[in-house]
Parts: structure tokens; sequence; C-alpha cells
């Protein structure tokens, strides 16, 4: 799935954070007439499944009234998990040392998957270390991000 348009952001990450929790992301996709809008949340606590439904009631509110989606689809609303997926230029700077999974939409000399120890951002770029080949990944064509193996 990709990143959710920005339009969707708007709409949902005032409520999250309204809520007391971080919106670390969502994305949209599948096929249509089939379609899931997934959003990660966060919390200096944890998530529980209680966390979720209660994000997930008042975003379905939200959702209703302003309709940023245009079409039907199934929320969900997660925690990020152990593979925490990555949205923002503050995540790969808050996750640097952490071992990540990028793919691009484009290639980049031939190649659009990367899987290495990120070092930050820099100039709009993701700074990704892969086998001792440090690679700046333009953050535009990122297509799918998360961190790989955490503990």
């Amino acid at each position: 799935m990709k990143r959710a348009p920005s339009r969707i952001w708007e709409v949902v990450e005032p409520v999250i954070a309204g809520l007391g929790y971080e919106m670390v992301g969502a994305t949209f996709g599948g096929k249509p007439g089939d379609r899931i809008l997934r959003v990660y949340i966060d919390s200096g606590d944890g998530i529980t499944i209680d966390d979720c439904e209660v994000v997930s009631h008042q975003l379905s509110a939200m959702l209703d009234v302003e309709d940023p989606v245009g079409e039907p689809y199934v929320l969900e609303v997660s925690s990020p998990g152990v593979d925490r997926p990555l949205f923002r230029e503050v995540d790969y700077r808050r996750f640097a040392g952490e071992m990540a999974f990028i793919r691009l939409a484009e290639p980049l000399e031939g190649r659009r998957r990367f899987k290495g120890a990120l070092a930050g951002v820099e100039a709009g770029a993701i700074v990704i270390d892969v086998d001792g080949r440090v690679w700046h990944l333009p953050l535009e064509v990122v297509e799918e991000a998360h961190l790989v193996g955490r503990i």
C-alpha cells in the first residue's frame, strides 16, 4: 500500500493528536471496491486494542463528515508494530542506526530496493548504508519504507 494522500493526513492527524496520540502515518490502497485506509498510531505507553477502537470511532465520524477519500474503503487503526513504517523526514532521523527496508517508486542506478542501516536525512534524501555503500535516496520517490527486525 502507498502513503495516503495529503488530504487524508490533513483530516486524520488533528483528530489523533486531539486524542493524545501520535500519528505515525497512513496508507491507502487495494483494488477498487476493496480499498483500505490504514492509520498507524503510537504513544509513549504503547498502543492497545482499546486505543485503536477509540481512535477508529473518532476517525470514522470525522472521515464521514469530511469525506477526503471519495470512494468506499475500510478503515483500520493499528500500532506501528515491530516493523514500524517510516513516512516523514523526522522518522528517518529518529531511527538513525536502525535497520530499514526502503522501496523506491523509480529506480536509482537500476535499483529500487534497499535494506541497510539508516544514517539520517541530508538535503531531502534518506541516507542509508547498504553493505558498506552509502546511498542518498530522494524522499519524494520513496514508495514504501519500514524498520526491519527491531527488538
